[in-house]
């Protein structure tokens, strides 16, 4: 059962899997970087300011006016956070995006290299064939 086990781990599929899991967690830090620190507050800027993130209606409980959701929070108030919801989703496209365009490109580097390796090398013209050959024997004993 261990060899198998061993087996298995070895094979392409999961190492390769394990490889695409590893660098997703990367590339999951750098895009949130990219959406929390440079998209999110280009967005509030054509939107005079607004931060979702910050958005919430207090369903039970006593917050003070004006008060972030992390404050209303932490005063124990029941909150329904749509601003957050509203980011998630932001989020979610603008990774979504990111990630559709970054397998588009991989897409495309790859039917590049399948159609080099498909393109015909030039051939070499075909010398006679066998055939040929010997209808010329033929011809020649014949004169």
């Amino acid at each position: 059962m261990l060899q198998e086990f061993k087996d298995f781990i070895a094979k392409g599929n999961v190492m390769d899997m394990a490889v695409g899991i590893i660098i997703g967690a990367a590339f999951t830090a750098i895009v949130s970087s990219l959406v929390g620190d440079l998209i999110n507050p280009i967005i509030g800027l054509f939107l005079g300011g607004i931060d979702f993130s910050n958005m919430y209606g207090v369903l039970s409980g006593d917050v003070p006016e004006g008060a972030s959701l992390e404050a209303a929070r932490e005063a124990g108030a029941a909150v329904f956070a749509y601003g957050a919801f509203i980011m998630a989703i932001i989020n979610f496209l603008i990774i979504a995006f990111v990630v559709f365009m970054l397998v588009r490109y991989v897409n495309k580097v790859k039917d590049a290299a399948e159609k080099e390796e498909e393109a015909p090398a030039e051939a070499a013209p075909a010398g006679p064939t066998e055939i040929d050959l010997l209808m010329e024997i033929r011809d020649a004993l014949a004169k």
